[in-house]
C-alpha cells in the first residue's frame, strides 16, 4: 500500500523571534490550507494511505473537512505532550508502518527532530518555521505530488533525493544529538527562551548550509564561503574580535555587522572539533538544547548520516519524462 507520512508542527514559526525581529508567523489556519492543497496532490498520485501526526492544533483533522478523497487518512496512535518529541515518535511510528516518505511543515527544529527517527525514509521539508534554511517554501499542492511521485515509486527515490549532512555533539564519547544546518555554543548558562537571537552571546558556530540566500546564524557563513547540502564538509566559526562581515541578515528584519576570530572546515567523517567553554549552552538548529557541565568532555563531528531530502524539482522531472517522450512520438 503506498503511504505517505505527514508531520505538521503546530508551534512552529510561534517562538521569541517574531517579537524580537520580524520573524514570519504562520498561522494554523493557514497550516491547514497547506494540509488541504498537499493532500490533493498526493490524492492525484493515487496514494493509498496517509498517516498524520496528531497535534494539540487538530491541523490533520481540519485539513480533512470537507474534503473528497480518495485515500485513506489515519492517525498514528500515541499521546501528544506539545513538546518536540511528539514529532520523534510520529517520524518512528512512520517508518515502521512502511511509509514511501513523510511531508514535515515546520522549521529547521521540527526536521531536526523528524531526521532523528525517520531513519532511511526520504522527507519533503516545507517551510511554516520562523528562521528557516533547511525546510523550503513550496507550493502544497507540488509537494504532495512529488512526494506522492516518490512514495508510489513511479520515480526512484535514489534518482529524486539529496542525502544531507548533519552534525553530531558527542558528550563523554556517546552521542548527544543532532542538528542539520547549525550548532551554536553559547555563552548563556541556561536553556532560557531557547531561540537563539542576540549573536553577542555566541562563542562558536558550525553550519553545514551556508548560501547565498540563507538567513539566521548560515549568513554568517555564507559570508566567508559558500557551502550547500551536497558539500562533505562543515564551517567552524569563532565569533570574537577579528574579521567584520558586513551587512548580515541574522534574522527576518535584523541585519547586523558580526566580528569572527577565525574559521576553518570540518571534513565528515574526519575528527571531532573539542567545545572547551564553559559554562555554556549548546544551540541545535537556531534552539538552545542543553547545558554542559564544567566536566563533561564535549566534540562536535560531522556526519553523512542525515536524512534523504526530496529534490522536488527533480522527483517532477522525472515523472513527467515518459508524458512528454510520448508526446514527441
Amino acid at each position: 500500500m503506498t503511504s505517505v507520512g505527514i508531520i505538521a508542527n503546530p508551534a512552529a514559526g510561534k517562538d521569541i523571534r517574531r517579537i524580537v525581529s520580524q520573524g514570519r508567523f504562520v498561522p494554523n489556519h493557514e497550516k491547514v490550507n497547506i494540509l488541504k492543497r498537499i493532500l490533493a496532490g498526493l490524492d492525484a498520485m493515487n496514494v493509498e494511505r496517509v498517516i498524520f501526526m496528531p497535534d494539540t492544533g487538530s491541523l490533520g483533522m481540519n485539513a480533512l473537512a470537507g474534503t473528497e478523497l480518495s485515500l485513506n487518512p489515519q492517525f498514528v496512535n500515541m499521546p501528544v505532550f506539545h513538546e518536540e518529541n511528539d514529532s520523534s515518535r510520529a517520524a518512528r511510528a512512520m517508518r515502521e508502518s512502511g511509509v514511501g516518505c513523510i511531508i514535515t511543515l515546520g522549521g529547521d527544529g521540527t526536521n531536526r527532530v523528524v531526521a532523528k527517527e525517520c531513519g532511511d525514509i526520504p522527507i519533503m521539508p516545507i517551510s511554516t518555521g520562523t528562521n528557516n534554511v533547511f525546510p523550503r517554501m513550496m507550493e502544497g499542492t507540488i509537494a504532495g505530488i512529488a512526494a506522492g511521485a516518490v512514495a508510489s515509486g513511479k520515480v526512484n527515490p535514489d534518482e529524486a533525493t539529496t542525502r544531507h549532512t548533519r552534525l553530531e555533539v558527542y558528550l563523554d564519547g556517546d552521542l548527544r544529538d543532532i542538528a542539520l544546518v547549525d550548532l551554536a555554543v553559547s555563552r548563556e548558562r541556561f536553556v532560557g527562551a531557547r531561540a537563539i537571537w542576540d549573536i553577542s552571546t555566541l562563542h562558536e558556530l558550525f553550519l553545514t548550509r551556508a548560501e547565498p540566500t540563507s538567513i539566521g546564524l548560515s549568513a554568517i557563513g555564507a559570508r566567508l564561503k559558500q557551502l550547500s547540502p551536497q558539500e562533505e564538509y562543515a564551517l567552524y566559526i569563532r565569533l570574537g574580535e577579528g574579521q567584520t562581515i558586513e551587512a548580515t541578515p541574522v534574522a527576518p528584519g535584523l541585519v547586523q555587522d558580526v566580528e569572527i576570530s577565525e574559521w576553518k572546515t570540518v571534513e565528515a567523517g574526519g575528527p571531532g572539533v573539542p567545545v572547551d567553554l564553559r559554562p555554556a549552552t549548546i544551540a541545535l538548529d537556531g534552539e538552545r538544547s542543553f547545558s554542559l557541565s564544567q566536566r563533561s568532555e564535549v566534540e562536535v563531528r560531522l556526519s553523512r548520516d542525515g536524512p534523504r531530502v526530496i529534490e522536488p524539482e527533480r522527483a517532477l522531472a522525472i515523472s513527467l519524462s515518459p508524458t512528454l517522450a510520448d508526446s514527441t512520438n
